[in-house]
């Protein structure tokens, strides 16, 4: 089993930068992909950014130029910085990990950033 424990979100200002961070710990060997999602007000959860075991990165068009994913794979840490922040950004942000070779998959319990003036 996995654990996901995020930290970072908060209330923060259009414009601002918040930092998200989430580290696993339990059985981590083996991570593939590690990655942000985010559900606002009645949307649906949709991907922000992931990162693979080699480095390769997505992101979702709403959020290019402005988030950056990365990870530490010593630290089993994946972090999204996030810059310019807008309204539409408020939402819960949750870490996903995928294990191994049958993919398992895992998800934080999510962390509430709001923008807001």
């Amino acid at each position: 089993q996995v654990q996901l424990v995020e930290s970072g979100g908060g209330l923060v200002q259009p414009g601002g930068s918040l930092r998200l961070s989430c580290a696993a710990s339990g059985s981590i060997s083996s991570i593939n992909t590690m990655g942000w999602y985010r559900q606002g007000p009645g949307k649906q959860r949709e991907l922000v950014a992931d990162i693979t075991s080699g480095g390769s990165t997505k992101y979702a068009d709403s959020v290019k130029g402005r988030f950056t994913i990365s990870r530490d794979n010593g630290k089993s840490t994946v972090y999204l910085q996030m810059n310019s922040l807008k309204l539409d950004d408020t939402a819960v942000y949750y870490c996903n990990i995928i294990q191994g070779i049958w993919r398992t998959e895992y998800w934080g319990q999510g962390t509430q950033v709001t923008v807001s003036s």
